[in-house]
């Protein structure tokens, strides 16, 4: 009997990759695009050159593809781009792929062992007048922000080498607030570098500090005056993963362990706070309320996408809406987490002008089910203030990726916006840009702009104004 022909999940349906660059101008509209809207969405994903060298390749593992919409005088336009890291040329004159997933040196070709890996495919941020391609492994990769042609990698974090895909910008000073996690020599190492860089683009700040063990620290949280960074038990180990086993993996006995100093003390002051095993890859916002400080993330009881220790299958699982609490006056070092909603969701936002401090608004991408598929059919909005909340439902099939806030003007109130995605049309095998009034998101898309395809499930992206 033939064995069934295992097809990877994110090489198939909407995660496969698409294989050309594209130019769109005045792409179909429907509704009417609001007079404020003027700038461009820049969204990236990971989009394979090649086939994959690797059976089991990963979606984090693909090469990064900018989508940019451009918004202008009513009309939409559409481009995109592959990021053309290094690794990306060194494929594209192989005319294969020469990297395994992650660099595994155990499935790269004898050719690209030691040459640069990086891909650039998770995020994608404006700060000090550039616009910089981002993934946790490598430096940021500037990209040209009107023709999204390379730039290179800008060394923000020195000979750590490696920046997060999520930094923070402080709106009062106009500081990006960084770190990169496994850095110094070697893979896997408990090694995490923070940086700062100012409003103009100088380093301020590049400490090192020891983490309790090596973790994916995928995300990190910053206030007006404090700094944590979550080590949670989704372990990498070099170990495991040359004896075939996986690189990354849940290993629940660890524990979670969350760091948390002030931004103007030294890293030796870190205070070590302790909870049960969770996983979080992204967080809404983090502000301070006296002697207590609050974090509402995206909680997942255990890590999905990733196996066990084993290498067996992890269990499904969903990300719902927790608020950590941490009380700094108190002599014990635990965490209070609360569930403060039930809808399985991801890609948690907000009013980026409130980032760091109290808030009242939160947006992310919403399951109607108890979806585990990393897939999401709603834009939800929930007022804190209020405790109401309200959304958006697709059509039935469609999905939407990452809801972005994007303020009226810049005097406008919390919250007085709109947000823009990119939402998926099953039926049709394409995709729209859609924009929502960020007070009336059940209303649905108040504009939505045609494409003649679709475009590949990503992660995340930001919206540069047209002043920049």
């Amino acid at each position: 009997m033939n064995a069934p022909v295992r097809i990877n999940p994110y090489l198939s349906g909407n995660f496969a990759p698409i294989a050309s660059e594209d130019d769109f101008a005045d792409l179909p509209l429907t509704g009417a695009l609001p007079p404020e809207l003027a700038g461009t969405y820049y969204r990236t994903g990971p989009n394979p050159q090649f086939p994959p060298r690797d059976e089991n390749y990963h979606w984090f593992a693909g090469d990064g593809m900018v989508h940019a919409f451009r918004v202008a005088d009513g009309k939409v336009s559409y481009c995109n781009r592959w990021v053309r890291t290094p690794k990306w040329e060194l494929e594209h004159a192989a005319g294969q792929a020469l990297f395994g997933t992650f660099g595994n040196p155990m499935t790269t070709d004898p050719s690209a062992l030691g040459q640069d890996s990086g891909v650039a495919n998770t995020n994608i941020v404006f700060h000090a007048g550039r616009l910089l391609a981002l993934e946790e492994g490598h430096q940021p990769f500037e990209v040209d922000p009107a023709t999204l042609a390379p730039r290179g990698y800008i060394p923000y974090a020195g000979t750590a080498n490696r920046f997060t895909a999520h930094p923070k910008f402080d709106p009062e000073t106009g500081e990006m607030v960084f770190f990169g996690y496994m850095t110094g020599e070697g893979f896997f190492t408990d090694n995490i570098t923070y940086g700062v860089v100012d409003r103009i683009g100088r380093i301020s700040r590049l400490d090192t500090f020891r983490a309790p063990f090596s973790s994916m620290v995928h995300d990190f949280f910053v206030t007006k005056n404090y700094v944590m960074f979550p080590v949670l038990p989704l372990t990498g180990n070099l170990e495991r993963a040359m004896n075939g086993g996986p690189a990354f993996a849940w290993e629940p006995d660890k524990g979670s362990h969350i760091g948390l100093m002030r931004r103007d003390a030294g890293v030796d002051t870190m205070r070590w706070f302790t909870t049960d095993p969770c996983y979080v890859f992204h967080p809404m916002n983090m502000w301070e309320d006296g002697d207590k400080i609050h974090a509402d993330v995206m909680q997942y009881e255990n890590a999905p996408l990733f196996p066990n220790v084993d290498g067996s299958a992890g269990l499904p699982a969903s990300a719902r809406l927790c608020r950590w609490t941490f009380d700094l006056s108190g002599n014990t070092n635990t965490i209070t987490r609360t569930y403060i909603d039930d809808s399985a969701g991801e890609f948690p936002r907000l009013d980026e002008r409130r980032a760091g401090l109290p808030y009242r608004h939160g947006y992310f991408a919403a399951n109607s089910g108890d979806n585990t598929e990393v897939k999401f059919d709603a834009i939800a909005h929930i007022d804190f203030a209020s405790g109401k909340k309200s959304q958006h439902m697709l059509p039935k099939g469609d999905a939407v990726g990452e809801p972005v806030f994007v303020p009226r003007s810049a005097e406008a109130s919390e919250g007085d916006g709109f947000l823009v995605a990119v939402a998926y049309r099953a039926a049709e095998n394409r995709s729209d840009f859609i924009v929502l009034d960020a007070q009336n998101v059940a209303a649905g898309p108040i504009a939505a702009a045609t494409l003649p395809r679709r475009v590949p499930f990503g992660f995340h992206g930001n919206w540069v104004g047209a002043a920049g």
